[in-house]
């Protein structure tokens, strides 16, 4: 196919490890890729430079950054510093099977030492994923991008309930509904979480295999002086991810 009759698609692209990798897929599939990077007052500003970073890396024609307002929506410790992001939470060291029980349990559910508890952590933030994808779409319709990536998974993940299949697959029939691309009949638009199944342990080795620029991402929620804290649920699921595939973790911790 030449590079002008590409098809493209919107990626989700937060500048971390799996929307990293995501785009990569995407790439990888033959789709000229529009990363959407969203400043939304959050604690980890500092992945937009991450993402700016890996866009060049890249060398991505087109990098959307939309500034939204989360100021009037608290109740996160991703948008209000007034709430402390939790820390040492969950262990290193997983248990074997833990990928056959979330599977089962495919619902909203968190690991902590080998124990699935029903909880979503303060780290969540009321509707992102949604606003997100919501934007995504726009974009899409725009650009003539039937196809919208995002890097969820619900493996290892901390409990977010926009992180399961049937939201997904809610949100591709409403999309199919919602704009005046589709109900005209000009393009179906098509959700896709190349990385839904995987654990950070797979993800880790699809980056390293793809040639994504592991060392550039950044997962950190609550970084110190831009580098990452090591103890916060996305670093440690990072950290066992790592040590689980047996790839060097070269990422930058606060005080190693």
């Amino acid at each position: 196919m030449d590079k002008t009759d590409k098809k493209k698609a919107v990626v989700l692209f937060s500048g971390g490890l799996d929307s990293a990798t995501t785009l990569k897929i995407a790439i990888d599939e033959g789709f000229e890729p529009i990363p959407v990077t969203f400043f939304y007052n959050q604690r980890h500003k500092t992945e937009i430079e991450h993402a700016k970073e890996i866009a060049e890396f890249f060398k991505l024609k087109k990098h959307i950054i939309i500034n939204l307002d989360f100021g009037g929506i608290k109740s996160s410790a991703l948008t209000d510093t007034n709430i402390s992001v939790p820390k040492n939470r969950i262990k290193i060291d997983g248990v074997s099977d833990r990928k056959e029980k979330n599977e089962k349990n495919a619902g909203v559910k968190h690991e902590n030492g080998g124990h699935i508890e029903n909880e979503i952590p303060v780290t969540y933030v009321p509707a992102r994923n949604t606003i997100f994808l919501s934007y995504a779409l726009a974009v899409a319709e725009v650009n003539d991008a039937p196809d919208i990536f995002l890097g969820v998974n619900y493996l290892d993940y901390s409990g977010y309930p926009d992180c399961r299949p049937d939201y997904l697959s809610a949100f591709e029939k409403m999309a199919n509904l919602a704009v005046k691309a589709s109900v005209t009949g000009q393009m179906s638009f098509k959700i896709n979480a190349p990385l839904l199944k995987l654990t950070k342990k797979d993800i880790i080795i699809k980056a390293f295999e793809t040639g994504v620029p592991l060392e550039l991402t950044h997962s950190c929620y609550d970084p110190i002086e831009g580098l990452a804290c090591g103890v916060c649920d996305s670093c440690i699921l990072r950290k066992r991810g790592f040590k689980e595939s047996g790839i060097k973790d070269a990422t930058k911790y606060y005080g190693k």
